[in-house]
């Protein structure tokens, strides 16, 4: 069941993305030039997939990749 719902999301995404391209996504454009719908909504998805695992085993909240803050490297 849980499959099924990431690869529907992943496959709206997609379908966003080559409507509108109003997503900020390089990795997945390229993705999608290259091979086909499916094939990158199943990637997607497993993409997505990870992140969730991550964000449950660790505990911690979602940042995307532009808010994220360096942290500062030890002198």
């Amino acid at each position: 069941m849980l499959r099924t719902v990431l690869v529907a999301g992943a496959t709206a995404v997609i379908a966003d993305v080559r409507r509108r391209e109003s997503r900020s996504w390089p990795w997945l454009k390229d993705m999608i030039a290259r091979k086909p719908p499916k094939l990158v909504a199943i990637a997607l998805a497993n993409k997505l997939a990870r992140i969730a695992w991550k964000l449950m085993v660790s505990g911690e909240h979602y940042r995307p990749a532009g808010s994220v803050i360096p942290m500062p490297t030890p002198a």
